[in-house]
């Protein structure tokens, strides 16, 4: 046996619709008892790592793809410490789910921590009671309210960008055999090259936003301005950095920290 297989230990190699299969059943198994706060925080950190995997190639729940998973969390999301802990620990109690059931012969994020928590509460990502807050100003009467409530949405829980939200458009939106996504175009990239898995309840509220719409094609922008001297063309980065920034002032969540990115750092 190699040093590499003694340190990362057996392999194991999951589709997507069997990560998808799995996940759900650690989460009626482990959470069927647990708070609001407790399943809302182990949905959204388990999201990011489905989101993380599908991006993956080779990803065979090894110590090393731990370690890579962390490294992504800290430099490419630039997640708080407290977020990095938290993430971590929702994966390494899946990853302890898959071993009690017998898919692992060891938890291979056993070994992983999350960094020192801060002894002051970072205020760069939205706490339960923040997201709460927010989604009680948000409304979903109007067709402006059903947009941004869709924007909101996918930032919230799919970890999309401001960015990656106007470069969308609608035929970006699919619907797979292993699950509804959306093609992304991230900060720096040339082609959407990148999916992000989409919850039942967040393709929803697009598709309820997109039945506002009359006459829409696959190729116009998924979200589009309903202003009077801009209506159907497509929505910038600073309309939506504006309109989250109101909802955040207005949900008395807007402090040193908190910004529009913030939703998208909570995911």
């Amino acid at each position: 046996m190699s040093d590499d297989t003694t340190q990362n230990g057996p392999e194991l190699e999951l589709s997507l619709r069997e990560l998808r299969d799995h996940l759900q059943a650690f989460q009626d198994d482990y959470l069927d008892d647990k708070s609001d706060e407790t399943v809302g925080t182990y949905r959204r950190s388990l999201n990011s790592f489905e989101k993380w995997f599908v991006q993956q190639n080779n990803f065979r729940f090894t110590e090393d793809d731990m370690h890579d998973y962390k490294h992504y969390l800290m430099e490419e999301r630039d997640l708080s410490q407290v977020s990095v802990s938290t993430y971590l620990t929702a994966l390494r109690r899946f990853c302890q789910y898959l071993t009690d059931i017998g898919k692992l012969t060891e938890n291979p994020a056993k070994a992983v921590k999350g960094n020192r928590r801060p002894e002051t509460h970072s205020r760069s990502v939205l706490t339960e009671s923040d997201i709460e807050q927010l989604e009680a100003v948000v409304d979903d009467q109007t067709q402006i309210d059903k947009r941004d409530w869709a924007i909101v949405s996918l930032m919230l829980y799919a970890g999309l960008s401001e960015i990656e939200i106007v470069r969308a458009n609608v035929e970006d939106l699919e619907h797979t055999l292993m699950g509804p996504v959306l093609r992304v175009q991230s900060k720096g990239r040339e082609v959407k090259d990148q999916e992000a898995p989409l919850d039942p309840p967040v393709l929803e509220v697009v598709e309820s936003y997109l039945d506002t719409r009359d006459d829409v094609h696959p190729e116009d922008p998924l979200f589009v301005s309903h202003g009077h001297r801009s209506d159907g063309e497509r929505l910038k980065t600073r309309s939506v950095r504006s309109r989250i920034n109101g909802y955040l002032k207005e949900a008395g969540i807007k402090r040193k920290g908190v910004t529009p990115h913030s939703l998208t750092h909570t995911a």
